[in-house]
């Protein structure tokens, strides 16, 4: 395995510059004589952008992502113990979990803005599905490799809610320790020979043990399909009073484009008659000048006839 800097850097850099930066060190693992691990880096898959700024968000904004983490773990154990009998606030966790993804969402919305990528609806989905994947698994060993994705990753399925089941009545190592989830791609698992076929009453009670799982897993989505409704309902409604404010507005600059055409053509025709008056005016002022030329012309015409008739 290459040094962990070295392939924690590769994912950290610019999703463009992944390629030429994974190649670059392979060729010195390969250079210093370390073939096994210039296969291993070789091997590296460039991640999808929204793999890629999942990623970031581990390196770069990892407060906001490790309270996600908490708050899926403080989930996971809240669901335990309503399953194992015992009082356990949903509620709590859940909020803070949505607090961390909207923050999160934000946060990878600027980085992808910032590399010049497009943050459309498809890709925050995609981020979003990836982040609340991440806190089902929360510290779970089968948790993906934090900072390190390749791909988007399976959403938290009903099936995956409803394996947090206790291993008995208190959980594998009481209501404190972790409980069990089942990967998003688990593989089927098989009998073996020598196992031990269950008793009636250990069948019965795991049927019941994961019937109460089912049903606090439909809970659990029928609270959140609840929330997401009255989410949706007060965007709705914050919508449609902005919708209101905009047509009031419209309405208001319509009336006042209205006021402003009377008036451009009001003074458009005021502007006309004026040009009218000018060339009038002119006109007679040309008219008057050239009367007061002729009159002039005239009179001294007269004075020299009166001089010619003096000297005679």
């Amino acid at each position: 395995m290459a040094p962990a800097s070295d392939i924690d850097g590769l994912f950290q850099i610019p999703l463009d510059e992944f390629t030429a930066a994974r190649n670059a060190l392979t060729a010195r693992l390969k250079k210093a004589g370390r073939a096994d691990e210039a296969e291993h880096v070789k091997a590296l898959a460039k991640p999808q952008i929204s793999a890629w700024a999942v990623n970031q968000l581990y390196w770069k904004h990892r407060k906001a992502f490790e309270q996600l983490i908490a708050a899926g773990e403080r989930f996971r154990k809240a669901q335990a113990a309503q399953l194992a009998g015992k009082s356990g606030d949903l509620r709590a966790p859940l909020e803070a979990r949505r607090e961390a993804l909207t923050e999160l969402a934000k946060a990878a919305a600027d980085i992808l803005r910032n590399a010049g990528h497009n943050p459309s609806s498809d890709m925050m989905r995609r981020i979003a599905t990836s982040l609340e994947a991440i806190a089902t698994y929360g510290a779970h060993p089968d948790a993906p490799p934090a900072g390190r994705l390749t791909d988007d990753l399976d959403p938290p399925g009903f099936e995956a809610l409803a394996a947090l089941i206790p291993r008995d009545g208190r959980g594998a190592r009481g209501s404190d320790g972790p409980t069990r989830v089942i990967p998003f791609r688990q593989k089927p698992t098989t009998r073996t020979a020598g196992r031990k076929k269950p008793t009636p009453e250990e069948a019965a009670r795991q049927r019941e043990e994961e019937h109460r799982a089912h049903v606090a897993a439909a809970k659990a989505a029928l609270q959140n399909a609840e929330r997401a409704l009255r989410d949706a309902r007060k965007t709705a409604e914050q919508a449609e009073a902005a919708l209101k404010k905009a047509a009031a507005r419209a309405k208001e600059v319509e009336k006042e484009k209205a006021e402003i055409e009377k008036r451009f053509e009001k003074a458009t025709a005021d502007a006309d008659q004026a040009r009218q008056d000018a060339r009038r005016i002119a006109s007679e002022a040309e008219n008057a000048a050239q009367e007061v030329e002729d009159a002039e012309r005239a009179l001294e015409k007269a004075r020299r006839e009166m001089d010619s008739l003096r000297a005679g």
